[in-house]
């Protein structure tokens, strides 16, 4: 914001930024749908983790076997790759999950070039994509699995007395059900985390592992996103939501609102209707000016091209908030070969270590990243 006087009169104006530029680099042609980044064999750079491989840092031109994944049609059963040291050892490993397989499962680094040993963590239910967060505010993040149909829960990893990883999870249940999309943040200002599914959010209790969580049924946004976003937009003190619809058309911002009395209601805004399947979303600052920006974009053939827009050039964007409404930024956008999508997980990260956000994502249309040059 810059401070204007102007005949005695003191306002506001929001400061324009020049839209960033990016350079898109193809790292592979694979068609796993998920990527995490981290340092996979402790050399100091970040590595490129997604699917059967990884990459290796800087440059990512050397790709390294992982381990088999299964194929179900055009799926692979690889929907999330959250790094996490689950044993301790010293080397990253990282979680993810199967819809056909219906388990989330942790993948152990072995600090050499041999396979990665997998090792399930529970049988959930099908996995639409897994997220974490700190749940209950210790410091570490917990994995949560969106589950559609089935019960949430979240799952703790073990520690000792000095907080270090034993290697095992204790899981948490939340509720009886969750549907298509998955959040979590503070929405009530009591400065705990809730969870929000596609029907509601759920009010974390004081005693977050053994208390109730209570459901408010605030609104119905369908087939949502992986993740909701909790934010406060429009800076009024209040958290509001960014939805996309995962397998149908429309991006939107639900501004909540509460009266004198504590009655909530939830105000939808428009972001971008013109475009389907805005499955996966970061919140993070792509321009380096001190507030976040909307990073999403279209997961290409979502369920195989069956979805409405399945088949509708394919885009990668960022959203800039002025104020008044996201302005959009295109960073690719075109037919197959030449548009990029977000795929089912992604990462935005300084990979190059020049002070600027890269976007790296993967999918039914490829392995990219996008360097961010400011």
């Amino acid at each position: 914001m810059v401070c204007t006087t102007r005949l005695g009169f003191s306002f506001q104006i929001q400061k324009e930024t020049a839209p960033v530029q990016f350079e898109k680099v193809q790292v592979a042609s694979e068609s796993f749908e998920s990527v995490g980044v981290f340092d996979v064999n402790n050399d100091g750079e970040l590595d490129l983790v997604s699917g059967s491989f990884w990459y290796e840092g800087p440059h990512f031109l050397q790709k390294k076997y992982i381990g088999e994944v299964e194929r179900f049609g055009e799926y692979w059963d690889d929907f999330a790759t959250i790094p996490l040291d689950v044993n301790n050892d010293g080397h990253v490993d990282y979680v993810t999950g199967g819809w056909f397989g219906k388990n989330i499962r942790w993948h152990e680094n072995p600090g050499d070039a041999s396979e990665w040993t997998e090792h399930i963590i529970d049988q959930t239910g099908n996995v639409e994509t897994i997220r974490s967060w700190d749940v209950d505010g210790d410091g570490y993040r917990e994995i949560v699995p969106n589950n559609p149909n089935d019960p949430l829960k979240f799952y703790k990893l073990d520690r000792d007395d000095n907080g270090k990883p034993e290697g095992s999870f204790t899981r948490i249940p939340v509720a009886d059900r969750q549907g298509h999309g998955l959040g979590f943040g503070d929405i009530n200002g009591d400065g705990q985390g809730d969870f929000i599914i596609s029907d509601g959010w759920l009010e974390a209790p004081e005693d977050l592992i053994n208390g109730q969580w209570t459901l408010h049924e605030e609104f119905d946004l369908d087939d949502a996103s992986i993740p909701i976003l909790v934010a406060d937009v429009n800076n009024d003190g209040k958290n509001d939501l960014i939805v996309g619809q995962g397998h149908s058309y429309g991006l939107d911002w639900y501004e909540q609102s509460v009266t004198s009395a504590g009655d909530r209601s939830w105000i939808k805004h428009s972001i971008d209707p013109n475009n389907s399947q805005f499955h996966t979303m970061e919140w993070v600052d792509i321009d380096g000016d001190g507030e976040n920006e909307l990073v999403t974009g279209k997961r290409y053939h979502a369920h195989n091209g069956n979805d409405p827009g399945g088949d509708d050039p394919i885009g990668l964007y960022y959203y800039k908030w002025n104020g008044e409404i996201f302005v959009k930024n295109t960073i690719s956008f075109g037919p197959l070969g030449e548009g990029k999508g977000t795929g089912i997980y992604f990462e935005v990260v300084d990979l190059n270590h020049d002070g600027f956000k890269d976007i790296v994502v993967a999918g039914k249309d490829g392995l990219y990243v996008f360097f961010n040059k400011g």
